[in-house]
Formats: C-alpha cells, structure tokens, sequence
C-alpha cells in the first residue's frame, strides 16, 4: 500500500475531527487534561505564605523533581507532578515546625520552558512542538502536514524519565503517577492502520519531552536510464518492476534488457543482471530489491559500468531535531 500524503491527511481528519474538537466520553477514555496543570520541569513556581514576605519564594525544580533553593526548611520538597494544591499542603507541612499553622498558596506562574516534543521522520513538516494543553497523536500528525509516502506503517515513540506526568493506564485513579519514582523510560509502537482505523490506544495523548518517529522505510536508489532516477523507500517485498515504475519507467535511452542491481552484503558488493522486459513478460521472476540496492538501467551508447556506483546518503539523513522548527500548541 503506498501511503500518499495527502489522502492520509484527510483519513486523519475524517476520522478523528471529533477527537480534536471535543473529549470522548469519560465512560470511554480516561481523562486526559489534569496533567498540563501539574508541575513539571521547567516551570517557574511561585510560593506565597499568607500574612509573611519572608517565607514567600518562586524559583524552579531540580532535576531530581524537588524545589531548587527553598532554604527555610530542612527536608526538600519533592514538587514535579505535584498539583498546585497537593504542592501548598506540602510545603505547608513543612513550614508547619517553623509556623504556626501557615496558609500556602502555590501558582505555576510560567510553563513555557517545559520540554519540547519531537516529531520527525516521514512526515511532511517535522517539527518541535511546545505543549501548554491536553493533545493527541493524530492531532500532531495533521499539523506536521501528515504522513507521507515514505513511512513503514509505524511509529514510534520514546518518552523520556522526568520530563511529563503519566496518568495510570486504567484511568482508574485521580493521582498521576510521579514518573521520576516510580516509572522508567519507555517506548510505544503503533501501526498507522490502527491509528486510522480509530483505535484509541494507537492514539495516544502526547506529552512533554516525548520523542515520535514516524518510521521511514530504508531506501533504493534508481539510476541510469530512468526518466526521474531517484531513491525508492524499500517496504516489503518490493520488486525490481516496481522501482523502476516508481521512477517514471525507463527513459527513451534506457535499456530493458540491461539492468544491474548493486548489493552490498557481508562487506562484498553483489551484481544482479536483470531484464526488465522478460519480467513483463513473465518470462523471468521479477528480483525483490533489499534496502541500499543499488538499480542501474543501461543507457544507449554507454557501456557497462566497472565500479560500483558511489551513492551520496547524506541528503536522506534525518534531520538535527535541535534544529526543527518550533510550534506552540496552545
């Protein structure tokens, strides 16, 4: 199956508009907008003890999830995924051996140093995104422009320790999971066809400092006597035919029956003759390229080539994500 950009914009949108405009039923997903509200990394938190300046304080959290430099107390407070209220009971405890009993009132004042989500890979616009509310996989993929025809089917994703607050995946609970306590580092893969197909769980919510990859399929490279040579994303079995289609067929100068296929294994590059017109004919078995196969049609009035052709890889590297454009979902 080819998956051109834009009819998978518009399956996304056909089949998840009610996603983005509106929440599911509670009955059918679990609730998704608590978090954005707890405290995160990066967030600049502001303190104020009713009644006394000398207590007020705002500042950020260490890397280890408590409040950096709130000296006035002697046990640190753990504060990420904290909500502002659970965070003053805390805080009030503490400077309850100090006070008597203290009025605490916490606000995050600022969330926009939160990590970043990466989306990069097969998608038309890779970029960085800035969260500051509650979205979902699809949603990100319509606004990167959409999937583009050079994906595997699948995506994946890496989310990093400390850097969001995972909701338990029951939604059986109100308290969000202190990811730096309790959970690790973890991945998801979904295939694109159940994302399409509405499946809730390959859609998922995506939170701060998340990593999503949609994988791209490794390349061929067509070249020589084909009318646009170009490198072709190499999914499961595809064949010599459907390389050289999928480079505008062969050239007026190009030769059916004269096609080298250059492949690199075990340190040793291979030569594979073909002919192109006995495989239309049925009269040879069409060759099943494998990723960095090299294809070369013949060409009129050139001979044979003695050396492999050298391939400049560089223009499919992915990206720097440090140097992604940066969107703000707000």
């Amino acid at each position: 199956m080819r998956w051109s950009c834009i009819s998978l914009v518009l399956l996304l949108l056909a089949g998840f508009a009610g996603d983005v405009l509106a929440q599911s039923s509670p009955a059918d997903t679990p609730a998704v907008t608590d978090q954005i509200d707890l405290v995160h990394l990066g967030d600049l938190v502001d303190i104020d003890v009713v009644g006394s300046f000398e207590f007020d304080w705002r500042g950020t959290l260490t890397p280890e999830g408590f409040l950096d430099g709130l000296d006035k107390i002697e046990e640190p407070v753990f504060a990420l995924c904290r909500s502002e209220d659970q965070l003053a009971t805390a805080i009030a405890k503490a400077y309850s051996t100090i006070l008597n009993d203290p009025k605490v009132v916490v606000r995050v004042v600022d969330r926009s140093n939160r990590a970043v989500v990466f989306l990069d890979g097969a998608v038309k616009f890779p970029q960085r995104f800035q969260i500051r509310r509650p979205v979902r996989l699809n949603e990100l993929l319509i606004v990167a422009g959409g999937i583009t025809e050079n994906t595997t089917g699948e995506i994946s994703g890496f989310r990093p320790q400390n850097l969001s607050c995972s909701a338990p995946a029951d939604g059986t609970s109100d308290t969000y999971i202190n990811v730096s306590r309790e959970l690790r580092p973890n991945t998801l893969n979904i295939k694109i066809p159940d994302l399409l197909s509405g499946d809730k769980k390959s859609n998922p919510e995506i939170l701060s400092g998340d990593i999503v990859t949609v994988v791209e399929a490794l390349p061929v490279y067509v070249m020589g006597g084909v009318n646009v040579p170009k490198s072709v994303s190499a999914r499961s079995k595809t064949t010599l035919s459907r390389a050289i289609a999928a480079a505008g067929g062969v050239s007026k100068k190009g030769l059916e029956d004269s096609i080298t296929i250059y492949r690199r294994e075990n340190g040793e590059t291979h030569l594979i003759q073909a002919n192109l017109a006995k495989i239309n004919a049925e009269e040879a078995e069409d060759v099943v390229l494998k990723p960095f196969d090299i294809v070369d049609v013949g060409q009129k009035g050139s001979g044979k080539r003695k050396f492999p052709p050298v391939i400049d890889k560089g223009g499919f590297q992915t990206s720097k994500l440090v140097n992604l454009p940066l969107r703000i979902i707000e």
